[in-house]
């Protein structure tokens, strides 16, 4: 994710949500600490918008992990907030790593016994240079962090959901995939689209029609659209002339549960 918005949990009673959320500025006073006893857990917290945002968690009262690869501007502002009378615990962790996050929880849950707040705003960069020249270890550097970080951490804070984590989240990659191909290939006509097709009638979809798990845990029939319809989608967008792209187009059952992919 950019820094222009950030994926946030809420794991307040074996609940969890994510939404998009702006950075706060950095508090200009002391607060009150811990006024509602809530931890909140910030990944990249060392610099940048991570630690406005864990200042102004921290001003709020809440008691705020500190997360990053770097341990000494952890270290700093752990300090900065036992200054102030705020109570933070900075956990050097390596988000793309498996065992890191892992160890980053128990951690968590040895000293809270609870997390409420999960942003997840760690993300680095690659060299601006066209594809052809990113190398596939820059390349997974920056999936790791920015794609296998989130969804680690989220996983590690998340209550159980309908079981759709690894396939929504690598189809939301695939739309940011698409955006910036779509800009690094005009300068040879080259034009990217993305189609995202909810509830067609294949094989793979064929179990929607005998019911499948919902939201709240109910299962639910669903309906279904003529393949013909992604079809024709596909050609349309295929005989456009270079002048023409259609970036994103979502072809859905139009009474599916859920507006989208499905």
């Amino acid at each position: 994710m950019n820094e222009d918005g950030k994926n946030v949990a809420d794991a307040a009673q074996a609940t969890a949500r994510t939404v998009a959320q702006e950075a706060a500025p950095a508090p200009t006073h002391a607060a009150p600490q811990a006024r509602h006893g809530k931890v909140a857990l910030v990944t990249g917290a060392g610099r940048g918008i991570g630690r406005a945002t864990a200042l102004a968690l921290l001003q709020d009262g809440y008691r705020v992990v500190l997360s990053g690869r770097s341990a000494e501007p952890l270290q700093v502002l752990a300090e900065q907030a036992k200054a102030e009378g705020w109570e933070a615990l900075a956990v050097p962790t390596d988000v793309s790593d498996a065992a890191s996050v892992d160890a980053l929880f128990e951690r968590i849950q040895s000293t809270y016994g609870r997390l409420d707040v999960l942003f997840n705003n760690a993300g680095i960069g690659a060299p601006a240079v066209p594809i052809d020249e990113l190398t596939v270890e820059q390349w997974n550097a920056v999936l790791g962090t920015n794609l296998t970080g989130a969804f680690l951490c989220t996983r590690a804070a998340y209550a159980p959901r309908p079981n759709g984590v690894p396939y929504t989240a690598t189809k939301h990659g695939v739309l940011g995939l698409t955006r910036a191909c779509a800009l690094d290939g005009r300068h040879f006509d080259i034009a990217v689209s993305q189609i995202d097709i909810g509830n067609a009638n294949t094989e793979m979809a064929a179990r929607m029609a005998q019911g499948v798990m919902q939201a709240n845990g109910e299962v639910a029939v669903e309906p279904l659209m003529d393949l013909k319809h992604v079809t024709d989608a596909v050609l349309y967008i295929a005989n456009l002339p270079l002048s023409a792209n259609v970036l994103t187009m979502n072809v859905m059952a139009a009474k599916m549960p859920f507006v989208g992919r499905g």
